[in-house]
């Protein structure tokens, strides 16, 4: 029998079995009994640790059927991981990284299987997708980098890298509809709200005692979140300024789709989101996310250029900047205010004088030190190294630095293929919420980006998951607008024509 019946016969049996059924048959009985028997005996004669890791796996196997059935069930199970790695990692030492890269390329051969018998690669035929295998095929080169002082150092970046980058092939693949694509947004905003909700928890009703472990275990760690007197809530995360980020760009995507063409109770839901993630940003005091918020609503209003937005946008933008610049004794309020005066500000001054101190190095260095040379990589595999323990903060310096110069400039002719791409399709596209959704997307890829400049950001967990996933969307929704279709392919059809049947089917 051919491997792609096999597949066939598999998926169908999973899915018939597991999820129309839900268990409620004979194998489902015979399962349960064989399962609750080996972790009983595992339990009772190794212990409760292995009889846990005999847990997992038995769980895990109809969890790979599923994926196997539906890749989608494994992207939103990637994002719970992306979510709660850094919760897990203050539990216990627990391998939560490994498990992320395992199920990336699982889900990566589990599309080639799929292609044995689809043998249609037409989803990769994009710019976008062309620029991502350049930027991963320089990745890869690094490995000859003559300069690197660690192969480990190599693999170990190159592991994480690569897995992100198939996150974008994956949802490439497995957006296949509207729909899709729509559910996957609903899932980030789900775990998005949560994980506010989390940090407005920890604000107002105190953190756990392990966080507070793993908090104070590390001095440096504890000084950068414990200030004036209170810990700065990180939710979920590693740090306050990893949450600020995913908040605020989080909360201009909600309240730009809250402006789409949706039901009213969906609207609310998504201010409250916005709010919810707005607040949780404000009591986590970091910087970077407040300086997004005026650079967010503005590429807002240069997107859209509507004479309403950009009245309101302006007054907005006038109150904004004079409650940022008035005088306030609340620290909350203070240090958010201290992010639109720079020149003040000790941490700013001394970021600039480490990107000056490492212009030459740069320079001089066109291929980079190599990959995982500098951060936690660099300290582990070339401690004796300076640049191991130099603080570079960007995520821009970081690449110049690993990749050399002209990583770079592949690294930003990949982010501006990613902007050009989203805007190209924002302008063109005529169904109302596939328009929405752009816009809302193009705004938070924006802000991302943006980040990266005082922070490193991207590559952080779970933007690093979301940022690809959204990438991917930005290439694939213009297939479901009819208009955008009949309008690139040049059927005679009139274009108004179609215009009015998509806002008579939304």
């Amino acid at each position: 029998m051919p491997s792609s019946s096999i597949l066939d016969t598999i998926s169908n049996w999973a899915h018939h079995k597991i999820i129309l059924q839900k268990l409620n048959n004979p194998f489902g009985f015979v399962a349960m009994i064989i399962f609750t028997g080996i972790i009983g005996l595992a339990i009772g004669v190794l212990g409760i640790k292995v009889g846990a890791l005999i847990l997992g796996a038995l769980l895990a196997l109809p969890v790979l059927l599923l994926i196997i059935a539906d890749l989608q069930i494994g992207l939103v199970l990637m994002l719970i991981i992306a979510f709660l790695t850094n919760l897990l990692v203050k539990m216990g030492d627990y391998p939560v990284g490994i498990s992320l890269d395992a199920l990336t390329y699982f889900m990566i051969f589990a599309i080639f299987i799929r292609q044995i018998k689809e043998r249609n690669w037409d989803f990769l035929d994009n710019p976008v997708s062309f620029v991502i295998v350049i930027w991963l095929l320089y990745n890869l080169m690094q490995v000859l980098n003559p300069v690197a002082g660690s192969m480990k150092a190599w693999l170990y970046a190159v592991r994480s890298m690569a897995g992100l980058i198939m996150v974008y092939f994956i949802a490439l693949y497995s957006f296949d509809s509207l729909k899709r694509i729509k559910w996957m947004l609903k899932a980030i905003v789900i775990l998005t709200l949560i994980a506010a909700f989390y940090g407005i928890k920890q604000e107002f009703l105190g953190f756990e005692q392990f966080e507070l472990d793993w908090l104070y275990a590390v001095e440096k760690r504890a000084l950068l979140i414990v200030q004036w007197g209170r810990i700065r809530p990180f939710s979920f995360f590693s740090d306050p300024t990893t949450s600020g980020i995913l908040m605020v760009y989080m909360a201009a995507f909600c309240t730009i789709l809250a402006t789409g063409p949706y039901k009213m109770w969906k609207r609310i839901a998504l201010i409250i989101c916005a709010v919810a993630c707005l607040i949780t940003m404000g009591y986590g005091g970091s910087r970077t996310p407040v300086v997004l918020v005026p650079i967010g609503a503005l590429f807002y209003v240069l997107l859209t250029l509507k004479k309403q937005i950009v009245i309101g946008g302006s007054i907005c933008f006038v109150l904004f900047m004079g409650a940022m610049l008035k005088t306030s004794s609340n620290p909350i309020i203070y240090r958010m205010q201290s992010a639109f005066r720079p020149g003040n500000d000790a941490s700013v001054q001394v970021r600039m004088d480490n990107q000056k101190l490492i212009q030459p190095y740069i320079q001089s260095h066109p291929f980079g030190s190599g990959l995982g040379s500098t951060g936690l990589w660099g300290q582990r595999f070339t401690p004796n190294s300076w640049l191991a323990h130099f603080a570079h903060d960007s995520g821009f310096v970081r690449v110049a630095v690993e990749m050399g110069w002209i990583g770079l400039i592949v690294y930003m002719i990949l982010l501006f293929k990613i902007m050009q791409t989203g805007i190209y399709y924002y302008l063109r596209v005529r169904d109302p919420v596939i328009k929405n959704i752009y816009l809302a997307i193009n705004v938070s890829v924006f802000m991302l980006i943006v980040a990266s400049y005082p922070q490193e950001i991207i590559i952080l967990l779970p933007n690093s998951i979301i940022f690809y996933i959204i990438v991917a969307a930005i290439v694939r929704l213009k297939d479901f607008d009819p208009a955008f279709q009949i309008l690139t392919k040049g059927r005679d059809k009139d274009l108004m024509q179609v215009e009015e049947d998509v806002e008579i089917s939304v």
